[in-house]
């Protein structure tokens, strides 16, 4: 499992910035909604490389035919 890094800066002016990272997709939103709401309304998002990325599937099928 890759590392996921939460980041806050608190600004002077009392504004708190966060920024995820190793988060693929979407997954970002649901990782960090439970602190963004505790934190008070979000103001902007935007979103990184990482957030436009699918998540791969580690499946793989194996075909066989017999004779």
């Amino acid at each position: 499992m890759p590392q996921r890094i939460l980041r806050f800066r608190i600004r002077q002016d009392g504004l708190v910035e966060e920024s995820v990272e190793g988060v693929i997709g979407q997954s970002c939103q649901k990782l960090t909604e439970r602190l963004e709401s505790a934190l008070g309304s979000v103001q902007t998002r935007e979103p990184t490389a990482e957030s436009y990325l699918r998540q791969q599937d580690q499946t793989q099928s194996n075909s066989a035919e017999l004779f």
